[in-house]
Order: C-alpha cells, then sequence, then structure tokens
C-alpha cells in the first residue's frame, strides 16, 4: 500500500502542536533525536520534517503529499497547493507595527517609509491594495529590532500576544491578515493517496467535533423529564434509561462545556441528581 508523506516544521510550536494532532487521532511515529523522516507504525504515513517556509514548495513539487504549515507561509509563497482542512492551531496574525513614540496617522503612515519583513509578497500586496508607496527591506528572523538599529522605520511580522512587540517598544497598528495552521495537499495525488488522505481527514474531523463537547450524566423525576429534556437537547436528542427507582430516569446527553455552567442551577431546580460531566475525546455525528 501506498504511503502518503506528510510535511511538518521540524521545530517550534507548530511542529509541537502537529505531533500532538497526529497522536490525537491515533498515529504513532517512530521518533528519534535529528530524525528528518518518521514512519507511523499503525498508519500509512510518514513525516517529513522541514523548514515551515520550504513546506508549500515541497508540497506542491510532490516530494510532501500533504503538509501542515501556517497559513502565513502559504500565502506568501503563493505555491499551487489545495487547502484540504484549517486546522485551529497556531492561530496569530500578520500586523504592521511601529514605534511607540510615533502617532499613527492611518496607512498613509507608511509611505515613503521602510518597512522590515520576512513577508514582503504579503506586505508588498496590503500597500499595492492601499496605493502606498514603501520600500520594503526583506529581513530572516529578529524583525522588531531593525527599528531600534535604524534599519527601518516600521516593521510587519507575526504577531501573537504581542509581548515580543511591548518589549521592543513597538505598537502594533493594523492587522493584514490572520493566520491559522491549514493542511495542505498536492494537487495531483493518486487515488491510493486520496483514499488515505479521506480516512486521515475523516480522523480530524472526529477530533474537532469532540472539541469544547462533554458528556453529561444526571438522574431526573420523570415528572421534569420534558424541561430537563429542553435544556439538554443532545446532538439529536438525549438519551434515557428507566431506573430501578420507580418515576425515576437517567438521563445522557452531549452539550457544550460553557453551555453547562448556565444550566446547571436549572438541572438542579428540576430536581436532577447525581449529576457527571465527562470529557468527550472523538465524535462521529
Amino acid at each position: 500500500m501506498k504511503t502518503l508523506r506528510i510535511a511538518i516544521q521540524t521545530k517550534g510550536r507548530l511542529n509541537q502542536d502537529s505531533i500532538q494532532l497526529l497522536s490525537d487521532v491515533g498515529i504513532q511515529l517512530t521518533q528519534g533525536k535529528r530524525k528528518l523522516i518518521s514512519k507511523a507504525t499503525n498508519f500509512p504515513v510518514e513525516v517529513l520534517f522541514l523548514r515551515d517556509d520550504d513546506i508549500p514548495k515541497t508540497v506542491a513539487d510532490g516530494i510532501a503529499d500533504v503538509g501542515i504549515v501556517g497559513e502565513n507561509e502559504v500565502l506568501e509563497k503563493r505555491e499551487a497547493v489545495n487547502i484540504a482542512k484549517r486546522l485551529g492551531f497556531s492561530k496569530c496574525r500578520l500586523s504592521l507595527a511601529i514605534p511607540k513614540s510615533e502617532t499613527y496617522t492611518g496607512p498613509i503612515w507608511f509611505k515613503n517609509k521602510t518597512i522590515a519583513t520576512s513577508y514582503p509578497k504579503i506586505l508588498e500586496r496590503y500597500l499595492d491594495d492601499n496605493m502606498v508607496n514603501s520600500s520594503i527591506h526583506e529581513i530572516s528572523g529578529s524583525v522588531e529590532v531593525a527599528p531600534s538599529i535604524g534599519l527601518a522605520d516600521a516593521i510587519f511580522d507575526i504577531v501573537s500576544s504581542g509581548s515580543t512587540l511591548i518589549s521592543n517598544n513597538l505598537k502594533e497598528v493594523e492587522i493584514v491578515t490572520k493566520s491559522e495552521a491549514l493542511l495542505i495537499t498536492n494537487r495531483e495525488l493518486s487515488n491510493e493517496k486520496l483514499y488515505i488522505l479521506q480516512d486521515l481527514l475523516f480522523r480530524l474531523d472526529t477530533v474537532e467535533t469532540a472539541k469544547g463537547k462533554k458528556y453529561i450524566m444526571l438522574n431526573a423525576p420523570n415528572l421534569r423529564l420534558e424541561e430537563i429534556k429542553s435544556l439538554l437537547p443532545g446532538m439529536k436528542s438525549p438519551t434515557i434509561i428507566p431506573l430501578a427507582k420507580e418515576g425515576w430516569s437517567s438521563l445522557h446527553s452531549v452539550i457544550d462545556e460553557p453551555q453547562f455552567w448556565g444550566i446547571i442551577k436549572e438541572l438542579k431546580d428540576l430536581g436532577s441528581e447525581s449529576i457527571l460531566m465527562l470529557p468527550i475525546e472523538k465524535m462521529i455525528l
């Protein structure tokens, strides 16, 4: 059987999140220090570890079939790949930032200014859309120090918490685009590899569906079941099981965790007892 090759970042937060995601869907990798390729022991995939900015081209060229990479790299590299799924983690934004001492007057502030960035193509598109003529200074790494050493007037870079900007006396003034981890694919996968990809996507969907969901069980008097059911509709409808105690039933349902805290008092007021809320790892609809 063919093997689906997945490219992921070789180190950093996205690497850790990607490995965890594969683990969550039951894929066990053979791991070792400084390994460039890791094969799964229980699923027809192998993982290729690369620099994040190399992943879009590697997938587009067919060296890897699939990649887990930040949307920022896909937007910057503009390679011919398909986006199979938004993964919902490693969220950040690409923003323009200027020295705190400056008074920001809108995009026109950047006219005739020099902007340091590792994402020149995304920045160029933004400047063109806003009809602003700026000089782009492409730099790799430590973009945030550029204004303080006189290399640029402003920066365009990834922002997560904003703490790095603050520590370098910068302030975020424009969010150009938002980014999250994507599952990208080569556009010419064989039928065999597409079959493996569909299995992988199915597994990912079961994990995603379960996020934020809790399994709730409680005992309730039959006379109040209809009222309690209205609070706990479940995915379709709750499961109700008669108890040995006459006039009582056990009700099982699935709810969003924040919803639980909003209705717990009402459930108690309606006579519910022995309420349990359990985590859900996977869910198939």
